[in-house]
This record gives structure tokens, sequence and C-alpha cells, in this order.
């Protein structure tokens, strides 16, 4: 059983009251930042590493490894200054020659950085990743040991919100080029940020310490952190309940009442949306008015309040709540307001509108999804509703995550479920999923393409906000995603840990975090 494996690797070791334990849903594949692509692993990085800026709590981007920068006029050029006597936790000068070489590294083919397109806006980021630039002639370069220059190709008004991202994280050239393959696979990983790595036993438990040689240890007031680690969720509530564990996330639903009764149960916002995909070349489903009619069956309420739960809300747009309109300073999901409703009389007359009155003469209907519990219950209701409402009688398929991945990229799939976490907090992280070259749907709208180039490519941001707002109704007229609801971070933790702080982008900070031992049992 793991939490006895845990207790038992566990019993020698000195825990203070100065020691969070979060209980860790998955063992990290790598703590590399160029090639991590798990939640699990970024809040790893994200305790052991830190780049140019850092966000706050409101997401925004704060001087981190870099105490300040200019930027050009046309905001297509970057001059950062790095604090002095920024240094590795093994003790040598942390410089910008080390964010040129990581920046580099992920963009470097050899790497096959699954994060390389988050580089792709420095100058010949993307040509340099296809081998059609050198590395000489990407936009980034180190001018000496503490300035680095930093070239777009095109104005991104959220740039300093990127180089908060895992990837642009710098990493020690010395111990990388010693061991490319496993010098972040280990206790032994050299790295910049708060913590410093002592123990990883795999598949069971991290152990961290604060990092002495961190530029801001003063705000840094836990002295060590233990994460031991479960994949099972009703063995880490088991833990935080025993006081083996003092935090964790994703208790299951069906503890949710009791959770919250004994004062344990928390939601965060999180920046993410559940939806099917439509693939637009596919009939039935090349027709507007069908995706239009499936969606207007589809009774978001129902399926949230009694199958989903969790706090998650319906969703009627594309973008979630959460994120900030600069220009006007409200919430751009608020302000732009619903573009899909529940209505399956509208429905069965767009369908019959398509040439399918009452279902008929519908070519097989398949929904695909991959393995989950969650997700083979929200089809099975979804799959109902569309037979009352449509009189449509839909399959369901389930494959294996990586099987399914590979049917969404090849567009083999008709209608299939999706999921999209934001990457950085700007709405731009859900529109450019649906440009030309990026999207599983097939869809292809250049009015849509258009609108949001030009939303990524002006600095003005009533310019940018209203075009999203507009491409954003294009997609949902155009019916390419049927929105189901909008995600949340349930987590359980105990009332004496404080200060940690969980990003809408569903990593969880404990720079500042603290334990009240007087409240400690």
């Amino acid at each position: 059983m793991i939490l006895c494996a845990w207790i038992t690797a566990g019993c020698g070791d000195t825990v203070n009251n100065d020691t969070v334990r979060y209980a860790l849903e998955a063992e990290p594949a790598t703590l590399d930042p160029a090639k991590s692509t798990a939640l699990a692993e970024s809040n790893v990085e994200l305790a052991l590493f830190e780049g140019l800026t850092r966000l706050d709590e409101n997401e925004q981007p704060q001087p981190a490894a870099a105490e300040r920068w200019e930027v050009s006029a046309d905001g297509t050029e970057y001059t950062f200054h790095l604090r002095s006597g920024l240094v590795w936790n093994d003790g040598t000068p942390l410089t910008a020659h080390d964010f040129e070489y990581a920046w580099k590294r992920v963009l470097n083919p050899q790497t096959a950085s699954e994060n390389a397109y988050m580089m792709y806006p420095l100058l010949n980021g993307e040509e340099y990743f296809k081998q059609e630039k050198t590395a000489d002639e990407v936009g980034v370069k180190a001018l000496d040991d503490k300035t680095l220059f930093v070239k777009l190709k095109a104005p991104i008004t959220y740039f300093l919100n990127l180089t908060a991202f895992h990837c642009y994280y710098p990493v020690p050239k010395h111990v990388v080029e010693k061991d490319p393959e496993i010098w972040a696979a280990n206790d032994k990983i050299v790295s910049n940020g708060p913590f410093v790595l002592t123990r990883w036993i795999h598949s069971n438990q991290l152990q961290f310490v604060k990092n002495d040689k961190y530029w801001d240890k003063d705000k840094v007031k836990l002295a060590n952190m233990l994460w031991p680690i479960s994949e099972s969720q009703s063995t880490r509530v088991s833990m935080v309940e025993s006081g083996q564990a003092n935090l964790t996330v994703e208790p299951p639903i069906s503890e949710q009442e009791r959770l919250t009764k004994a004062g344990l149960y928390h939601i965060s916002p999180y920046l993410g949306a559940y939806y099917y995909s439509f693939n637009t070349a596919k009939a039935p489903f090349d027709n507007p008015d069908v995706r239009r009619a499936f969606s207007l069956a589809v009774d978001r309420e129902m399926l949230v309040n009694n199958i989903i739960k969790g706090g998650k809300k319906p969703a009627y747009a594309w973008v979630p709540p959460g994120l900030i309109n600069p220009a006007t300073g409200k919430d751009f999901r608020a302000e732009g307001g619903d573009f899909v409703e529940y209505n399956p009389a509208k429905a069965r007359e767009l369908l019959a509108q398509a040439g399918y009155p009452d279902g008929k003469n519908l070519p097989p209907i398949t929904i695909l999804y991959n393995t989950n519990e969650m997700n083979k219950a929200v089809a099975e209701v979804i799959q109902s509703m569309w037979k009352e409402n449509l009189n449509v009688e839909a399959e369901l398929l389930n494959q294996e995550t990586k099987v399914y991945l590979d049917a969404r990229n090849q567009g083999n799939f008709q209608i299939a479920r999706a999921s999209w976490i934001g990457d950085y907090a700007d709405p731009m992280t859900f529109m450019d999923v649906y440009l030309d070259e990026n999207n599983d749907a097939q869809y292809h709208n250049p009015a849509y393409n258009e609108l949001v180039l030009v939303a990524q490519h002006t600095n003005n941001q009533a310019v940018r906000m209203d075009k999203m707002h507009t491409a954003e109704k294009i997609l949902l007229d155009d019916a390419v995603v049927l929105p189901i609801y909008y995600t949340t971070q349930p987590y359980i933790v105990q009332p004496y840990v404080k200060g940690y702080r969980w990003s809408i982008l569903g990593t969880i900070d404990f720079k500042e975090a603290y334990v009240e031992p007087e409240n400690q049992s």
C-alpha cells in the first residue's frame, strides 16, 4: 500500500513544525523544464526554479531573476537586467548565458521538447525548431553576464507572462552538458528557486529544504517541505486526515460533502475548459446547423449539478472566467457574455433545417473519449440527452489516452472529448487553439484567423480584447466547440497551512507558505 510505504520510508526523517507536506498526485517523469509537461512536474519545478519573472497573486509577472527590463516602443525588443549575485544552488554564478542556453535548448529539435511552441514568439524561434534557421539567428542573446536581449517576431503583450512559464526557466549549462539525459531525474538537480531538492525516492516522496542561496530567501518561511506521492485520490485524502500530509488536490467527488463538513475542502479557480470538439470536415458535422443543434441539445446545468460537481461551472462560451481585460478592468468572460444555451426545441428545428428531421437520415454518430470514469459518465449522459432531445442514437468509443490523442491529431473522429488549460493568463491562450495550423477540428475560417492574428500582433490592449471578443463569437456561432464546463481546482488542506497560492494556471506556489505550529495537532 502506498500510504504504508510512504510512512515506512519517512519514519526516520525529521519533520519539523515548519514543514509543508503536500501529497503530490503523480510521480514526476522529469524535472527538466524543457521536457516536462504534467502539472505535478510544474509544481515541483516552481519550487525549484525561477525565471526572469514570477507571477503574483493577480497572475501578473513581477521581477524575479531579472530585476528590471526595458521594452522598445514597438514592443518587439526586450532588454532584461539580471540581479547581482545570482547563483545556482551549487554556488556557480547564474548568468544571462544560462537563459540564452536554456531557451535555445527548448527550441533545439534534438531536445524534442513538447514546449517548443511556447518559444515561437522569439524571432526565428519556430524556424530554428523546424531546422530552417540556425540557433545564432534566434532572437535571444546574452550581451554580457547580466544582460539578456530578446527580439520577438511581433509584439506580444503577454510576453512577460510567458517568461514565468517553466520552459523559460534557466538551466545550469555546466551540469546539463555533463549528463543531458538524467541531470533532472534525481535529487542532485541543480536549481535556482526558493527550495532545493534533497531527496527523491521515486514513486514515494520528495524532500526539499530552503535554498539559502536564493536571491529572495528572506521571504521564504519554510525550512523544509516533504511531499509524499500517490496517484490514489483516497490514499491522499487519508494522508491529509491522518497528518501524514496536510494538503492535496482532487479528492474524490463522493467525499466532497464529508470533507466540507470537516472544514478541509476548498475550491480554487482554474483556467480551463472541458468541451467536445466537432470535426468540421466530417459529415454530418461539416454542416454548422448540425453542430449548433447538437450543442443546443446539451443541458450543462444538469451535467454539472448531478454528474460533474466539484464546484465546476457550466460553460456557455469558450474563454473561461478569471481573465481581466486590461482596457476595461472587467472580466473578459463577464463582458463577453454567453454564446450558447440549452434549447431542445430550437435544436430540433436546426436539425430539420439541415435535412435531418427528427434525426432521420443522419449517418452513424460516435463520441470519442479517452478512458476515464468521469469522461465515460459525461459521454453517457450526453448520449442520453441527444436521444431524448434529437432522437439521435450516438455510439460511445473509449480509447487509451495515447491512441485517443493520435486519433484527434489525425482527425479520425466525429465528436471528441477534449479539455484545454491555459498556459498563461491571457485570452489568447484559448483563442489561438483554433488558428488554421493548430486545430484538430479542421476549422479554417479566414475571418477568425485575421481577428486572432491582429490581436496577437498589436500592443493596443483595447484593440486586442475587442478582436478576441469578436473572434470568440464567430467560433461559437460556427459551433466548432461544444463547451460543457469550466474547470476548478478542488483541494483539501489543514487550516494551519498558510501563505500558499494557487494560480489559475493550476500550479501552487509555496514560496511564502508557512505553518502555524500552535494550531497543528
